[in-house]
């Protein structure tokens, strides 16, 4: 006898699988990759090379032990291992990213399910477990080489947004934060190639724009309206390029949770806001980490503020 299966309808069907789609969001980071190398040394190649390595041995080891399907070809686990390095100074200890590597992959990503069913982004979870046990080994910021070439310190203790934050001056131009002439991790600083990527998924149609742009103007407009030295003194080009608010934006605000674009966008100002506060209100001169693992967490709470509409019901 034939078995007979029902399914609710209506479904969203899409071309795109789930390897389709990572593979051209690792195919987006290689611009900023290899800016990476150009202004770090190839050192970043190293701890981006290691940091893949062992994210996808993890995902395949755990699966192969827990006779799961195993889903370590699927890029997902390529794109953590990416952006966690990426989220690291050209100094971490390698030891430091296998362990976060391990952490992100099997306690955050498989633990909950694998891709999809993870609670916060993996490779934000991961750095957060590297700021709070080994800060001082995470938080060192190396100057780019064309500028130790040109009589820089070699080793800088801040980046941009840390020395504004303690008092200082930024001591670079807008433009070398823009190309990424400044000490920070070692895939943030770039802007423009990080922006280069993002059109790339853009252009490919695998990233929904508007949330990245509504994250990031609601962290630059409030960084702006409630300024250091009072209301609408922020300076809004160094909270744009100082930091690593558009790695954050374009490649770790995952918006896949919610399908409707009234929910996206609440989930993106959502996290816009809790960034600007740690920037405006707390000695953490980023908040990137915090307001994206936060909005994450408070994903369910969203979805209950904003219900989507019963296909076939007709609204009151």
């Amino acid at each position: 006898m034939n078995q007979t299966k029902t399914f609710s309808g209506p479904h969203i069907r899409t071309a795109n699988t789930t390897r389709n789609i990572m593979l051209h969001v690792a195919i987006s980071l290689m611009p900023a990759l290899l800016g990476s190398i150009y202004f770090f040394g190839i050192r970043s190649l190293y701890i981006t090379g290691l940091s893949v390595t062992v994210c996808v041995l993890t995902e395949y080891i755990w699966q192969k032990l827990a006779k799961k399907t195993v889903t370590a070809g699927d890029f997902s686990a390529v794109v953590t291992g990416i952006l966690l390095a990426f989220n690291m100074p050209v100094t971490a200890p390698l030891w430091v990213i296998v362990i976060a590597d391990v952490f992100s992959i099997l306690v955050v990503k498989q633990m909950f399910g694998g891709i999809g069913c993870n609670f916060a982004n993996p490779a934000l979870m991961g750095r957060l477990l590297t700021m709070v046990v080994w800060p001082g080994t995470v938080m060192q910021y190396v100057a780019p080489r064309t500028l130790t070439a040109s009589g820089f310190d070699a080793v800088s203790s801040a980046t941009v947004l840390g020395t504004v934050k303690n008092g200082g001056e930024a001591g670079y131009s807008y433009l070398q934060m823009f190309l990424g002439e400044t000490p920070g991790a070692l895939g943030e600083t770039s802007k423009l190639l990080l922006l280069v990527g993002f059109a790339y998924m853009c252009f490919m149609g695998i990233v929904n724009a508007e949330a990245a742009l509504t994250y990031i103007g609601t962290v630059v407009l409030l960084t702006f309206v409630f300024g250091p030295s009072g209301l609408f003194t922020g300076d809004i080009l160094l909270n744009l390029f100082g930091g690593g608010l558009i790695l954050g934006a374009c490649y770790m605000l995952t918006d896949y949770a919610f399908a409707s674009r009234r929910g996206r966008l609440l989930y993106a100002v959502t996290a816009g806001v809790i960034t600007a506060a740690i920037r405006i209100f707390s000695f953490y001169p980023e908040g990137i980490c915090f307001g994206i693992l936060t909005a994450n967490c408070l994903a369910g709470a969203l979805s209950l503020l904003h219900k989507k509409h019963v296909y076939g019901v007709k609204k009151a």
